[in-house]
């Protein structure tokens, strides 16, 4: 059996795409942003199950190796479903900072190179 090199580079990229949106959506620091790119995460994260599919048609992983990913990819894609939503609600109730932490004033500072703080997320109309 031939190995499909190019279907499994393709299942590697969209897995490790999933982490890099989440974490490039936080990395934005807007609340409007970090949704937009958990949708993209999203988005990888079918093509995964896509990818994943295909392997198994062409009996590259078996039945038993797809049903661990098939409950893997259901379990991230509703831990992601339950993030957004969540955060949907926090920025239609302009409550985004109350989560972060209990002294808002806490999180406004000016950043320096000694000391490390998580800045404010800003709602970008």
């Amino acid at each position: 059996m031939k190995i499909d090199f190019k279907l499994r580079s393709q299942l590697a990229d969209a897995v490790q795409s999933i982490s890099a949106n989440i974490s490039e959506g936080y990395g934005r620091r807007s609340i409007n942003e970090y949704i937009q790119f958990l949708y993209y995460a999203l988005g990888s994260l079918a093509e995964t199950m896509t990818r994943a599919i295909g392997l198994k048609q062409i009996k590259q992983i078996s039945a038993a190796l797809f049903h661990e990913f098939d409950l893997l990819h259901y379990e991230v894609e509703n831990r992601l479903l339950r993030l957004i939503d969540k955060l949907e609600q926090k920025r239609e109730d302009e409550d985004w900072i109350a989560r972060i932490a209990e002294d808002p004033e806490e999180y406004v500072t000016t950043p320096s190179l000694q000391h490390s703080t998580t800045p404010t997320l800003r709602t970008h109309a």
